[in-house]
């Protein structure tokens, strides 16, 4: 078995395995998660939303519900935020200007 690995390894014959990106409900959890972990991240969302969050496979709905902090439709996808995955949505909601 080790001699045929070896060969493959040699020959070039694996073929790399694609990993799939989250999407949808698991891409805004992932969004949020790192949002709340990740100081930087944060920062970088805030700045440029939309920059920050093009690594992400979220559609342009998603987009724009993660981008403006809109509660509502982002609970209606995912169900209820808990403290920590709110994080960004209470940030982005105290940049609004009055």
């Amino acid at each position: 078995m080790v001699e045929e690995l070896e060969k493959d390894l040699v020959s070039g014959s694996f073929r790399e395995v694609e990993t799939k990106k989250p999407a949808g409900k698991e891409a805004i959890l992932e969004v949020l998660a790192r949002a709340a972990d990740d100081h930087k991240f944060l920062a970088r969302l805030a700045e440029n939303p939309t920059k920050a969050l093009k690594d992400f496979d979220l559609n342009a709905e998603e987009m724009a519900a993660l981008a403006s902090g809109d509660l509502r439709r982002i609970e209606s996808w995912v169900g209820k935020l808990d403290k920590r995955l709110s994080t960004w949505v209470w940030c982005r909601l105290q940049q609004e200007k009055w």
